[in-house]
């Protein structure tokens, strides 16, 4: 896989997994947390990839890990904590691949069309919707988007999908993503401990097919 030299990658790690229990960042399926796996996964198409969370707790070596700026508060604050680290970073990126540690059936295939086309849009936001929502938490941003975004959330916005009424965005529907989901798991997340024995149980009959 090719990584997109000016596109950096940045996985969440750090929600309140209220309804999982335990922290799901560090849950494990076939020997390695989600969170390892996801790092490994953004590492093969982007140029460098970094988890934003608290270092104290998170770390997925050779990811470094940057501190969310405003630990609690959401996804929307991870999303620009991203944007602000991607500025001040020496390969001067034009976008990020920013998505959630809990979606542990994403493929590189996908992730690499997605940052293929960010980089190719006008937009500032490149998100997909899937059969069922919005998928913010798998979206590639623009780094000179981070200023709009940072007013909107001093301004009380916490809603990752409110963003998109103000901000330049560009949906990709399943006509860009179905041809990577064979299985009909792309976009699909562990919230609860039921969610996470069903991946499991997949892993595993894919191990033995």
């Amino acid at each position: 896989m090719v990584n997109q030299p000016k596109i950096m990658g940045y996985v969440l790690a750090g929600g309140a997994s209220s309804r999982f229990g335990t922290d799901k960042a560090l849950a494990q399926l076939n020997g390695k947390s989600i969170l390892d796996r996801t790092c490994e996964l953004v590492r093969t198409v982007t140029s460098d990839s970094r988890i934003v969370g608290d270092p104290a707790k998170y770390s997925s070596p050779p990811c470094i890990t940057v501190p969310d700026l405003w630990p609690g508060e959401g996804p929307l604050g991870g999303i620009i904590t991203a944007l602000e680290d991607a500025r001040k970073a020496n390969a001067r990126p034009t976008h990020c691949l920013i998505i959630s540690c809990d979606m542990p059936f994403l493929t590189a295939g996908w992730l690499a069309y997605l940052c293929s086309h960010a980089a190719s849009s006008r937009a500032d936001i490149v998100v997909p919707k899937s059969e069922r929502t919005l998928e913010p938490l798998c979206a590639c941003w623009r780094v000179t988007a981070a200023d709009s975004l940072r007013q909107l959330f001093e301004s009380g916005v916490r809603k990752v999908t409110e963003v998109f009424r103000h901000v330049d965005t560009e949906i990709l529907d399943d006509s860009h993503w179905k041809r990577f989901d064979n299985a009909g798991r792309l976009f699909w997340n562990m919230n609860t401990p039921q969610d996470y024995e069903n991946a499991l149980k997949v892993l595993v009959a894919e191990q033995r097919a």
